[in-house]
C-alpha cells in the first residue's frame, strides 16, 4: 500500500541533499584531517585508525562498520531514513576513497583542524537539514534511542567521540592528535548550529519595572519591537508587577537599555540569549 504522504520530488531532493553533504565531508576528511592523523570522532575515527596501522582504505572500512549497524537498525528507523542513510554511507565512503590520493591542503594541525571541522561541519549540517544520515554515530544514536526511549542521545554520541579520540591517541601515539581532533570535533558542533540557527542571534530580554507600560510603548514606538506583559509577583514584598518580555536583535539591546534607563533608573532587566526566534520580524516559520 503506498503511502499517501510521500512525496516524490521532496524525497530525491533529500537524497541529492544527502549525497552533496557526504562529498563535503569526504573533502575535509581527505584534504584536511585524514593526511594530519586527525579525526572527527565516530566511525570515520575508527577507519583513520585502521588506515594508518594496517594501511586498509578509509572509506571501505566507514562501509564494513556500517554494515552490521544497518542490520540492527532496518526495523527499528523508518524507511525513508534508512534509505537515505544507505545513499549517504555508501557516497560518503565512494567519495573519501576516490579523493584520498589528492594532495592535501595544509600539514599543519592547527589550520587542518579548523578548516577539517568547518567543511566537515557544513557537510554534516546538510545532512541533517535532509533528515538523513552517513550512518556512524548518527546511526549508533539512533539505535540506541529506538531501544532505550529515555536515553541522552547527545551524550552517547559524545561518549563514542571521546572514546575514538582516545583510541587514536592510543594506537597513533602522539598525544596532538587527540588535542587537534578535538578542536575539529568541537568546531564541527558550532558550524552545525551556525548553520540551523544562523549567526544572528536573537537576544531576549526580561523588564522588571514600575513604567512598563510607557517603557513597551516606547519599545515599540522607537525600536519597533513589540512586548508582551506577564504578570509577576514579588516574592519579598508580595506585591504583583507587570513583567515585560522583548525579543530583539543584538543591534537592538543597547537602545532598548537605554530606554529603559532613562524612563526607570531603578528598573531589574535580564538579557540573555535565545536559541532560536520564529515569527514576525524574526526567522519565518517555514
Amino acid at each position: 500500500m503506498k503511502d499517501k504522504n510521500f512525496n516524490v520530488k521532496k524525497f530525491i531532493k533529500e537524497i541529492v541533499g544527502t549525497i552533496i553533504g557526504s562529498l563535503f565531508i569526504a573533502l575535509g576528511t581527505t584534504l584536511f584531517l585524514l593526511p594530519n592523523k586527525l579525526t572527527s570522532g565516530g566511525i570515520s575515527g575508527i577507519a583513520t585508525i585502521t588506515y594508518y596501522l594496517f594501511n586498509m582504505p578509509m572509506g571501505a572500512v566507514i562501509l564494513a562498520l556500517n554494515v552490521p549497524l544497518f542490520l540492527l537498525a532496518i526495523y527499528k528507523i523508518g524507511k525513508k531514513f534508512f534509505t537515505k542513510s544507505i545513499v549517504g554511507t555508501v557516497s560518503l565512503s565512494f567519495f573519501i576513497d576516490m579523493l584520498d590520493g589528492l594532495k592535501p591542503l595544509t600539514n599543519d594541525r592547527l589550520l587542518a583542524s579548523i578548516y577539517g571541522g568547518i567543511i566537515i561541519g557544513i557537510g554534516t549540517a546538510i545532512i541533517f537539514k535532509m533528515e538523513s544520515s552517513t550512518g556512524g554515530s548518527d546511526l549508533i544514536s539512533g539505535l540506541a534511542k529506538a531501544y532505550n526511549p529515555n536515553i541522552k542521545v547527545g551524550s552517547v554520541i559524545t561518549i563514542f567521540d571521546i572514546v575514538v579520540v582516545l583510541l587514536s591517541v592510543i594506537f597513533l601515539g602522539e598525544i596532538e592528535i587527540g588535542l587537534y581532533s578535538a578542536i575539529a570535533i568541537f568546531i564541527v558542533g558550532k558550524m552545525i548550529d551556525i548553520i540551523f540557527e544562523g549567526v544572528d542571534f536573537t537576544k531576549l530580554l526580561v523588564i522588571i519595572s514600575d513604567k512598563n507600560e510607557e517603557i513597551a510603548k516606547q519599545i515599540g514606538d522607537k525600536v519597533e519591537r513589540g512586548s508582551t506583559g506577564l504578570i509577576g509577583k514579588g516574592m519579598y514584598k508580595q506585591d504583583e508587577k507587570l513583567v515585560l518580555l522583548c525579543a530583539a536583535s543584538r543591534g537592538d539591546i543597547s537602545k532598548i537599555k537605554t530606554i529603559v534607563h532613562k524612563l526607570d533608573p531603578h528598573s531589574f532587566v535580564i538579557v540573555a540569549n535565545a536559541r532560536e526566534v520564529l515569527g514576525l520580524g524574526f526567522k519565518s516559520k517555514s
